[in-house]
């Protein structure tokens, strides 16, 4: 139990060490593609999500974390407009239906993703690919509106502006923006009063972007193009899922803090157990038990009889051994071995003949003899175990 003491001391003090060497030390840049408006990593929308009122002045800001469908089933939803920013929107038909309803009342959907889903890809014979020839994934983009300087290009590394729309509907989508490759990234559709704009590069509202004099330019400029209404809904369902399947210990999780209280407490709970496993009292030692020393006293008994070789006597006590049998078992009377107890000896028994008168001879001859071979002592031997097997 002392080495196991020592075992858990040590493997606290190193885990100890451990966790002060991670939490002291610079935590990596996550550049995972979240667009997430609470999150601060580059690629999160914390910095647009807190600055799109300045665009936006007298809007009300309202984050919505439910499908498109739930979302903008609601009829207080006049003169509002639908903010969508992440890594790829994939709507049903139902929901597209309630989408196209929702902008032909005259309210604006503004779409910044890389990937649009089958639906919206067939309805608006759209594709998406990417670019990432430049170098550092540097992709010049540009608007292609008069009224804005057409020939300044906006241009971002980490890939921010590669993706484009390979294929569009010429006949009803109007080009708003384009890389210099002439690939259209920003574009338009009118659905009765009002409009869906789709965005190929969410990069480009991230926070990266915006911390850039070029991507805060972009950023404001694209957004722009939405009308300004009294509402102004946010997703939050295309990046961070519904709200009611986030679990209580998913959320414990994600915050460093409490997740590092998580762990501590599950590895303390472990060397309690480890701990406590150890015994409360005395090893009780183990006792053999007695071992049946009869048949080693037998051995030692007959290994001095045959060193002897007083065959008269082992004989005598055979026959003894016998008949005391004989008085306890059948109640036999032994005191004349002559031929009416071989009859009654027979009889009780339920032995052959001609084996009682086999076995009273030879016990008579015992008696009267001082000097039993080893034959003769073999043969009383045999007699007595074919008794014993014939009155089973």
């Amino acid at each position: 139990m002392k080495d196991l003491k020592y075992y858990i001391i040590g493997a606290t003090a190193l885990f100890t060490i451990y966790i002060v060497a991670n939490l002291n030390r610079p935590k990596p840049i996550n550049w995972a593609e979240t667009f997430v408006n609470k999150d601060k990593t580059p690629f999160g929308t914390y910095i647009i999500y807190k600055r799109v009122k300045d665009l936006f002045p007298g809007a009300t800001l309202n984050p919505r974390r439910e499908p498109v469908y739930n979302a903008l089933t609601n009829e207080s939803l006049k003169e509002s407009s639908y903010i969508i920013i992440c890594p790829g929107i994939d709507v049903t038909k139902v929901e597209y239906g309630q989408l196209v309803k929702y902008i032909a009342k005259g309210n604006d959907v503004f779409i910044a993703a890389s990937d649009f889903g089958t639906l919206l890809q067939k309805k608006l014979h759209i594709d998406t690919r990417a670019d990432f020839t430049f170098q550092q994934g540097k992709t010049p983009i540009r608007f292609l509106n008069p009224a804005l300087d057409t020939a300044k290009f906006h241009q971002l590394d980490k890939g921010c502006g590669s993706f484009y729309f390979n294929s569009i509907d010429t006949a009803k989508a109007t080009v708003l923006g384009q890389n210099d490759s002439r690939k259209a990234n920003f574009i338009k559709y009118r659905f009765g009063k009002g409009n869906l704009y789709l965005m190929a590069n969410p990069k480009m509202l991230s926070n990266y972007s915006l911390l850039t004099p070029q991507g805060a330019a972009y950023a404001a400029t694209a957004l722009s193009y939405v009308r300004n209404t009294k509402q102004l809904l946010w997703d939050e369902y295309y990046t961070q899922g519904s709200g009611d399947a986030e679990s209580p210990m998913r959320v414990f999780l994600s915050n460093p803090a409490l997740s590092w209280a998580y762990y501590i407490s599950l590895f303390s709970l472990l060397i309690f157990v480890l701990y406590e496993v150890k015994r409360r009292q005395r090893i009780i030692p183990v006792i053999a038990p007695l071992q049946n020393s009869t048949i080693d006293f037998v051995t030692v008994v007959g290994q001095v009889y045959y060193e002897k070789r007083n065959n008269a006597n082992i004989a005598h006590k055979k026959a003894i051994y016998f008949l005391e049998y004989l008085r306890d078992q059948h109640k036999l009377k032994t005191g004349k071995l002559d031929e009416e107890f071989t009859e009654i000896m027979t009889r009780k028994t339920g032995i052959e003949p001609q084996l009682a008168r086999n076995i009273v001879n030879a016990i008579n001859f015992i008696n009267t003899h001082a000097h039993i071979t080893d034959q003769e002592l073999i043969k009383l031997n045999y007699l007595i175990e074919q008794f014993y097997t014939q009155s089973r």
